[in-house]
């Protein structure tokens, strides 16, 4: 029997839907309360179905109560399934009203299908055909309609659909391609498109008529259609690319015209995608080569700022610097636990996280797909950022080839009597700088000089991504390539000079922006800046009075956002400066400010994250000068720690829906800054973990625990920096640490635990070096899981820095129980030499080739098979103490002899740069 409404009901669910648009707050309490009680009624909504279907009733509350049976189904489902009676009556109407002659109501139908399919498709799998067969109606609104709900469907459902009901609708929606309703062709381009990356069979089978189609469609006069013609052959690009190869001249003529139509952003933005695809794929290299003469042009055109760009950008004041900051202004920031990295020799091997985007992976990824990049103008992607991202993109691929066709219209854009235009021109420089660097060479002695001054132009826009592309060209200015320097600087006089000429006034400028009255000029100059003391490192010391003096004074002068770029920069300064830093003057301007930000910020400010990180750097720089500060950075610390960690223990059993738990970022940014602390206090840590309350290691094990990955990472960071700096505080609970250690090293889960397992493989390095032979009973035990890590580093794809840790740590157990450790030599020998060669030297490295030494002393056999790894490893030293000098001799000369007629077949064996350097360092 059909449910029928009762009338009175009825009529009441009318009213309020009625009365919840009036602007009167007692009329809206009253509907709320009105409502509320309407929803304690099982058939609430079927009425809300009800008054969707009634075309009596007006188009608003009919909408209003459809998109509230959607929320209803969204968040009740269940209690629908329990009635389907109900449920039925609803998928009823619901397929009525997406024929309604209203759009809105049409709209709020198609969005209840998807709603209920979300939860599973087998609860309503003849809608796709009814919608379908709707389709095939001689009313538009009913096809609109139907249309509508199945984009929806596609767009939610592409990899759940069967696949022979794809293939039936997509023959179905290639004919609409057609329609002479702009609406119809655009919903029937969208559903489509919706399975190309899911390479769905069903696309698969209908592909060429549906390129064939598109093609058709490419003269639309409606924008909507050749947005999604665009979208769907950036697509095709990418999913099947042998589709568009033999109309590729077509394709790229068509692209070219609408990524020149700047009166129609979206149909441009989705264009423009097109040659960011095309760049980034190397089988297609070779096709896009011809067409770079046209592309390049209508790329700068597109990094021209846009007038509504420039509504926005020039009602900004141009001296906005005392203007407070809203609450919009500040993105969410997170902070990146510590994790132990060895630096490597060779060029373009990342370290550190990269200036000016803020982006902390070490990436090949174009810096113009960060939302914070300096030259950001809204958080969406826009056709200025994707035009940027496809040169920067295009330089990578074709290097200085790119430049034929760039320079010519760059000169022109440079040149412009508007400032737009020159703006374009300094972001173009930026793009190139990584892809072209080699060929920009020559320029770069006019170019520099000239960007250096445009710090000054009258734009802020112009000076703000001057310093973002100065940023970009930091490093030839302070240590240019190795072959610019034989040309062109080769004596230490000469590079003085071209320093004197270009590196100085680029800081001395740089410092004068960092203090501009414009925030968007202040930001991307101290981003730049600390890009610079990056790239110079100590070379910053006779301008270290000026930079500190700068930075003293942007604290009185920054706003709160500008002021987590300003505690960036003070952070990098102390990594790159180091012990410099260690100067009563520096030390009082650096930390009054700092210390007056730290005790106005509560402990539960998200805002302590990037003051901890600041502090961090500076107390490692400043070592045993940060001892005036340390206790009560130490006592803060070890409280938030404490107070998170309780919060949890008590209120994490009782979580609900509402549950607001603290962030476990602040325990992971505290014990950050205790690293810092220990590393810069050194032995003098221990008086503060043993004085203040609460001890430090009645925290630590608990972090070590923690079911947070980056809470265990930072733990074991610091454990480690606890052991080199206060060993006697760690040792009487070795026993009980190393357990938790090594059940961390299992099973290595590389998408959320990698460096959880990096951090803990190196304390255990460091452990090993300071408990000595003590360590005996736990060398087993780790060897069980560190083996493993260097042996399948290859089949499990185990990051480099895992295995580089794992073959450090394990020659630091062979330093001090090499009877132990030796009889596996043969098992790890040659991916310990491999993780290892490219290492740079440092103490670390020394010391696990010390153990490796001591190993092979006792088992040379287990090293003749895999004899030239040892020697690459060794010929890849550059600086060698005498203690090692002398072992690697005595191995090398040993195993001459052992070889006797042997030794020239395998000698032989051995590359000859290798050679020459182990005869020369070690005469064999």
């Amino acid at each position: 029997m059909t449910w029928q409404p009762r009338p009175e009901d009825l009529q009441l669910l009318i009213q309020l839907l009625n009365d919840s648009i009036s602007p009167d707050n007692a009329v809206q309490q009253n509907v709320r309360q009105r409502l509320d009680e309407f929803t304690t009624t099982p058939e609430y909504p079927n009425y809300l179905a009800c008054v969707m279907a009634m075309p009596e009733v007006e188009a608003p509350s009919r909408t209003i109560a459809g998109l509230t049976l959607k929320n209803f189904v969204r968040a009740r489902m269940e209690t629908l399934q329990a009635q389907p009676q109900n449920l039925e009556f609803i998928k009823k109407v619901v397929v009525q009203s997406v024929a309604d002659p209203q759009e809105p109501v049409r709209q709020a139908a198609g969005s209840i299908i998807t709603t209920i399919l979300s939860v599973g498709l087998h609860i309503w799998p003849e809608v796709l055909g009814l919608l379908v067969n709707m389709i095939d109606s001689p009313e538009q609104h009913t096809v609109e309609g139907a249309f509508g709900a199945l984009q929806k469907i596609c767009e939610d459902s592409a990899t759940r659909l069967d696949p022979e009901a794809v293939n039936f609708m997509i023959q179905k929606f290639i004919h609409f391609f057609g329609n002479p309703n702009a609406k119809i062709r655009a919903a029937a381009i969208d559903s489509c498109n919706q399975f190309i990356i899911p390479r769905s069979p069903g696309l698969e089978a209908n592909v060429t008529a549906f390129v064939q189609g598109l093609y058709e469609r490419t003269g639309d006069a409606d924008s909507t259609v050749r947005k999604n013609v665009c979208q769907a052959l950036v697509m095709l690009l990418e999913a099947y690319p042998d589709q568009l190869i033999p109309q590729l001249d077509n394709v790229v003529k068509f692209m070219l015209y609408c990524t020149e139509q700047s009166d129609e952003d979206e149909v441009a933005l989705e264009a423009c995608e097109f040659w960011l695809s095309f760049a980034e794929q190397d089988e297609l290299r070779d096709h896009l080569e011809n067409y770079l003469p046209n592309i390049v042009p209508i790329l700068l055109k597109g990094m021209v700022y846009s007038e509504d760009d420039l509504v926005i950008l020039t009602s900004e004041a141009d001296d906005d610097a005392a203007v407070p900051d809203g609450e919009q202004d500040i993105k969410p920031r997170h902070h990146k636990a510590a994790a132990h990295k060895l630096e490597r020799d060779g060029a373009g091997i990342p370290t550190q996280p990269s200036h000016p985007t803020g982006n902390e992976d070490d990436d090949d990824e174009s810096d113009f797909d960060d939302d914070e990049d300096e030259d950001d103008v809204y958080t969406e992607w826009n056709l200025r950022k994707c035009s940027a991202a496809a040169l920067d993109v295009f330089a990578t691929v074709y290097e200085n080839q790119l430049l034929e066709y760039l320079l010519p219209p760059l000169k022109e854009e440079l040149a412009h009597s508007e400032w737009v235009h020159r703006e374009c021109g300094i972001l173009a420089l930026g793009a190139i700088a990584e892809g072209c660097l080699s060929g920009m060479m020559p320029h770069l002695p006019q170019l520099v000089p000239h960007l250096v001054s445009g710090l000054t132009d009258a734009q802020p826009l112009v000076r703000a991504i001057t310093c973002w592309t100065l940023g970009r060209y930091a490093g030839w200015a302070v240590n240019p390539p190795r072959d610019w320097i034989h040309q062109h600087c080769p004596t230490p006089e000469l590079l003085n000079q071209h320093r004197e000429m270009y590196f100085k006034p680029l800081v001395i400028t740089l410092l004068q922006v960092v203090l501009d009255n414009n925030k968007r000029v202040q930001e991307a100059a101290c981003s730049a800046l600390a890009t610079v003391e990056e790239e110079a490192t100590t070379l910053l010391a006779p301008y270290l009075e000026q930079i500190v003096t700068t930075m003293a004074m942007a604290f009185g002068k920054y706003q709160s956002k500008n002021l987590l770029i300003l505690y960036d920069a003070i952070g990098t300064l102390a990594d790159s400066v180091g012990a410099l830093l260690r100067n009563e003057r520096y030390i009082n301007l650096l930390m009054q400010p700092l210390h007056q930000k730290w005790a106005s910020i509560e402990d539960s400010d998200r805002g302590i994250f990037p003051l901890f990180e600041c502090m961090s750097s500076v107390a490692t720089a400043l070592g045993p000068n940060f001892q005036p500060f340390a206790a009560e950075v130490w006592q803060r610390c070890l409280r938030i720690v404490q107070t998170t960690l309780e919060y949890y223990q008590h209120a994490a059993p009782l979580s609900h829906e509402d549950y607001d738990a603290p962030d476990k970022d602040f325990i992971v940014v505290s014990l950050d800054l205790l690293s810092g602390v220990a590393q810069g206090l050194g032995p003098q840590v221990e008086v503060l973990a043993t004085s203040i309350q609460p001890p430090v290691l009645s925290l630590l094990p608990v972090c070590m625990q923690d079911l947070t990955p980056s809470v265990r990472q930072s733990a074991f960071a610091l454990l480690g920096d606890l052991c080199i700096s206060a060993f006697p505080l760690i040792k009487p609970h070795v026993n009980q640490i190393l357990p938790e250690l090594i059940n961390q090293l299992q099973g290595v889960n590389l998408s959320d635990r990698v460096s959880v397992i990096n951090n803990a493989v190196w304390a255990a390095g460091e452990i090993a070096l300071k408990q000595k032979a003590e360590i005996e009973p736990w060398v087993n035990p780790l060897l069980e899981r560190l083996l493993p890590l260097l042996r399948d580093a290859k089949r499990d794809h185990t990051p480099q820095a895992i295995t580089e840790n794992a073959a450090i740590t394990i020659g630091r157990l062979g330093l001090v129980c090499p009877q132990l450790v030796a009889p596996h030599l043969s098992i790890f020998i040659e991916p310990w030499c491999e993780a290892l060669r490219n290492v740079r030297d440092n103490l670390e490295k020394q010391s696990a080739f010390l153990g490796l030494c001591r190993m092979i002393e006792l088992n040379p056999t287990g090293v003749v098979k895999s004899f030239v790894y040892f020697c690459d490893a060794v010929a890849r030293w550059n600086q060698v103490s005498p203690e090692l000098a002398q072992s690697f001799e005595s191995i090398l000369v040993g195993f001459k002899n052992a070889f006797g007629e042997q030794w020239v077949v395998t000698w032989s064996s051995i590359p000859q740069a290798i050679k020459d350097t182990l005869t020369e360092r070690y005469g064999v």
